[in-house]
C-alpha cells in the first residue's frame, strides 16, 4: 500500500532526447537520475527520426519537428508530466512545444543561459564548429545575447565526443581554458553527450563550468522559465498529412 502511495504522489518530469541516438538518452538518464530530489521521477523519450547526434542547421530543423510528434505520442500512452526537458544544447522545438503544452518546458541551452547569466557574463564551450552562428542566434532569441560573451567550439562533433570520453576531457579541458578570457564569469559545458564531463574537467579551469544537463534538471525543478500560456495541450494552427497523435492534438 505505501509502494502504491509514494508512486502516486511523485512528480513526473519527460526528457526528449531530439537525436536518435539511444546511447545519449542513457547518458543523460544515467546522469540525472541519481540528482533527482525525493518525490520526483524523469520518463525519458528519444525521437525516432532525424539525425543520430544533432550537428547543423538540417537536422536541428528536423528535430523539431521529431520531438512534436514524440511529445504527442507520449500524451497518448502517458499522463501529462509536470515539466519537458529538451535533451539537446540548441533546444531544437523549444518556442513551438511552450506554446503547444500545458505544462513548463525547457531546454539544455536555455536553462544553461538563465543560470550563466544569474553571475554575470558567459562562454559556451561545445563540439561541432557549425554550431557556433545557432547558439549565437539562440542567445538573442532568449534575450541572452549580451550575456553571451564568448563561444569556443571544438572540432569534433557532439557525438564524437561522448564516443571517446578521454579524448573529450583533454579536448574540451583546453577549450575550457581559452574560453576562460577576460570579463567572462562562468563556462558553459553544453551538449547532451557531455553530460557529466564538466565535474571531471572542473580542476584544470579556474572559471566555474555549468553541465548543461544538470543545469537543464534544477531549473525543470525549480522553475525560472516562462510558465505554460494554455490550460490544455494542443496546436493553434490546423495541421494536416500528419501523425495521428500530433493530429489528435489539434485545437
Amino acid at each position: 500500500m505505501s509502494d502504491t502511495t509514494e508512486t502516486s504522489v511523485k512528480k513526473k518530469f519527460l526528457l526528449i532526447n531530439p537525436n536518435t541516438s539511444e546511447e545519449t538518452t542513457l547518458k543523460l538518464c544515467q546522469t540525472l537520475r541519481p540528482l533527482l530530489p525525493v518525490g520526483f521521477e524523469l520518463d525519458a523519450r528519444t525521437v525516432a527520426k532525424g539525425a543520430r547526434y544533432i550537428a547543423c542547421e538540417a537536422s536541428h530543423a528536423v528535430a523539431a519537428g521529431a520531438l512534436l510528434e514524440t511529445w504527442s505520442d507520449y500524451l497518448l500512452e502517458q499522463a501529462a508530466p509536470e515539466g519537458v526537458l529538451i535533451g539537446c544544447f540548441g533546444d531544437p522545438g523549444l518556442f513551438a512545444l511552450r506554446e503547444s503544452s500545458a505544462c513548463r518546458v525547457t531546454g539544455l541551452a536555455e536553462a544553461s543561459f538563465m543560470e550563466a547569466s544569474q553571475r554575470g557574463a558567459f562562454a559556451i564551450v561545445t563540439g561541432g564548429l557549425r554550431w557556433k552562428p545557432m547558439l549565437q542566434r539562440l542567445a538573442i532569441s532568449l534575450g541572452y545575447g549580451q550575456a553571451l560573451r564568448h563561444i569556443e567550439t571544438v572540432t569534433p562533433t557532439g557525438a564524437m565526443l561522448q564516443a571517446d570520453p578521454a579524448m573529450a576531457i583533454e579536448c574540451l579541458t583546453q577549450a575550457c581554458q581559452a574560453a576562460s578570457l577576460p570579463g567572462v564569469e562562468s563556462i558553459i559545458l553544453g551538449g547532451a553527450g557531455l553530460a557529466g564531463l564538466a565535474a571531471l574537467i572542473q580542476p584544470h579551469v579556474r572559471l566555474p563550468l555549468i553541465d548543461s544537463a544538470q543545469a537543464g534538471l534544477r531549473v525543470l525543478i525549480h522553475g525560472g522559465m516562462p510558465q505554460p500560456s494554455r490550460s490544455t495541450n494542443g496546436f493553434v494552427a490546423r495541421l494536416e498529412h500528419l501523425s495521428p497523435s500530433i493530429l489528435s492534438l489539434a485545437d
